[in-house]
């Protein structure tokens, strides 16, 4: 299933008025082996940014915990390249602002996304999409990022996914009929949350992200101790609450550090 550029065209134009920017090039591919790979490359001779990059299959496509994504045919598969001019310290807030901005406007077209941290978007309590964001550093300096987006739209998924073609099937109504309006939902959204970002600061953006946040709330178990999820640093860091002895201590915890399951299945043991 390989996206109509001129539709997906005419899907953005449809939903600039939500947006201040839109891409300068965007470059559609039936079979590559990453979009943030390709856009990495496309990076060295690029000067009109933003640059995005849409894919109907990906050989080697990456998860953010280093792992395969299945990026078989019938997903979206796309990455944005922008230059932030951000501290490399403040990283995670392009995976605040992505997955804050996509999730919002899925949502504002009647589709329940919640998000899993650190980078999952949820529906039902099973992953919709993922977002992996790369960097290029200098001088302390972010200058350029790469975020890379899979959403499951018809393709096919293990047990803990769900796409968003099996859960319109189940509603007597669903606004996005087509893989190109799914992708320019998807843009931007992302490009909304810059603009959020660049104009009201990342304590406004993190206040949003934690509005959506699935497990906040939520029991945990932390190397054997219970615990309680209460929020999430500018820093990406999951703040957890413990129970021991009597005494309750708060931890922040770095991404990777630990892996939230599936619907009701939080704990540090679980791999997802």
């Amino acid at each position: 299933m390989a996206i109509n550029q001129d539709k997906l065209h005419k899907e953005l134009i449809q939903l600039s008025s939500t947006s201040h920017f839109l891409p300068q090039n965007l470059y559609c591919f039936k079979k590559i082996s990453s979009t943030n790979e390709i856009l990495w490359e496309f990076l060295d001779l690029e000067d009109n940014l933003p640059v995005v990059a849409i894919a109907s299959e990906q050989t080697a496509g990456r998860g953010q915990w280093g792992r395969i994504w299945q990026s078989t045919p019938g997903g979206l598969y796309l990455s944005v390249a922008i230059t932030p001019q951000i501290l490399v310290k403040d990283a995670f807030h392009l995976t605040l602002l992505s997955a804050w901005g996509i999730a919002n406007l899925l949502q504002k077209h009647q589709i329940p996304v919640k998000l899993k941290w650190p980078n999952d978007l949820l529906l039902e309590g099973r992953k919709l999409g993922g977002i992996k964001t790369e960097i290029r550093i200098r001088n302390g300096y972010i200058t350029h990022a790469v975020i890379g987006v899979g959403i499951n739209w018809s393709n096919t998924v293990p047990p803990t996914g769900i796409t968003l073609q099996s859960w319109s099937k189940t509603q007597e109504f669903c606004s996005i009929s087509c893989l190109e309006k799914l992708a320019a939902i998807t843009l931007t959204g992302i490009f909304n949350g810059y603009q959020d970002y660049l104009e009201q600061g990342c304590d406004h953006l993190l206040n949003n992200y934690l509005e959506l946040l699935d497990s906040l709330g939520h029991s945990i178990k932390v190397e054997g101790i219970k615990g309680t999820i209460v929020g999430v640093t500018s820093q990406g860091e999951l703040q957890v609450r413990l129970q021991s002895s009597g005494a309750k201590t708060q931890i922040n915890l770095p991404p990777k550090s630990i892996s939230l399951g599936y619907k009701d299945m939080l704990s540090s043991g679980n791999d997802s």
